[in-house]
């Protein structure tokens, strides 16, 4: 029975040789690299509902939710919203078991800017509110309102008031590349 373990303890013995004298073994290194990782900071999803903040960074899971009124995996965050709101992160399967990285926490949190090309919707008291930028939905999370805005009355998807958050470069002038890609990820013509 000895004899069987001999090939292991040789291998043992010479790798604690080859590290003794200074060579290592390498593993494969698991990182991803700059080119390989998605951040998943071009849209975020946001529905105000009883008390609850529900977050998503995937479409998908997003209008899933919009349909059935669950996720099927989370991360909840009691009394963690700004006004004391269980804060609830809708999660892929893809994400569930991961403790970081998640795109919609990181942002929630301020860890994650939006990209350039930010998309973002936030469903609260029967409105739709878009934003163009992760800031300007921040700001609005917090203070409960959008300063600059432009509202289209029973324009959304349901008959639901739309308001399009708007900033100092761009109040003056109606928001049509926003209007455009809110209908676009809405189904709507």
């Amino acid at each position: 029975m000895k004899l069987k373990f001999l090939p292991v303890a040789t291998s043992l013995i010479a790798l604690t040789l080859l590290t003794a004298c200074g060579e290592t073994v390498k593993k494969h290194d698991t990182k991803p690299t700059a080119e390989t990782m998605s951040l998943n900071n071009d849209d975020l999803y946001e529905v105000h509902h009883e008390g609850r903040i529900y977050v998503f960074d995937d479409r998908g899971v997003y209008e899933d939710f919009l349909q059935v009124g669950e996720t099927s995996y989370r991360k909840v965050r009691i009394g963690a919203g700004p006004k004391g709101e269980t804060v609830v992160f809708g999660l892929t399967n893809a994400d569930k078991k991961k403790m970081s990285g998640i795109a919609a926490v990181e942002m929630y949190d301020g860890e994650l800017n939006g990209a350039e090309s930010f998309y973002g919707e936030m469903r609260m008291e029967g409105r739709i509110y878009v934003f163009g930028s992760l800031q300007e939905m921040n700001q609005a999370r917090a203070v409960g309102e959008v300063p600059l805005r432009y509202t289209d009355i029973g324009s959304g998807p349901e008959g639901e008031t739309v308001v399009y958050a708007l900033n100092s470069s761009n109040k003056k002038v109606k928001p049509t590349a926003m209007i455009e890609k809110f209908h676009k990820m809405n189904h709507m013509k």
